[in-house]
């Protein structure tokens, strides 16, 4: 069973960056896509971005379109969500999760994904 652990986030100042990880320990990470979330205080649980298997193709919410970029490193079995221009909105809990299915190419929603990590919390003040 995959298990994911995310890492990275922090406290950061408008305008600043920062590059989150999600760390996958367990079989198959190289044959799912792979997906960061954000759940916002007060908000429902909502989709950012997903990368494909392979990393070919990735999708992002438009409301960070632009500024946040996902790759992955399948050697290193981790998926990395880096985010430049942070804005306070975008202040919340960071999640990543696994496709339900393998080799999917998208396209992504947040329904598609399961095996959720905990979370990590980034903070950016204005």
């Amino acid at each position: 069973q995959l298990q994911l652990e995310e890492s990275g986030g922090g406290l950061v100042q408008a305008g600043g960056s920062l590059r989150l990880s999600c760390a996958a320990s367990g079989r198959s990470f190289n044959s799912y896509a792979m997906g960061w979330f954000r759940q916002r205080p007060g908000k429902e649980r909502e989709f950012v971005g997903a990368i494909s298997w392979r990393g070919a193709v990735t999708e992002y919410a438009d409301s960070v379109k632009g500024r946040f970029n996902i790759s992955r490193d399948s050697d290193k079995r981790i998926v990395y969500l880096q985010m430049n221009g942070l804005k306070p909105e975008d202040t919340a809990v960071y999640y990543c999760a696994r496709h339900i299915s393998l080799y999917s190419s998208g396209p992504y929603s947040l329904t598609d994904f399961r095996s959720w990590g905990q979370g990590t919390q980034v903070t950016v003040s204005s």
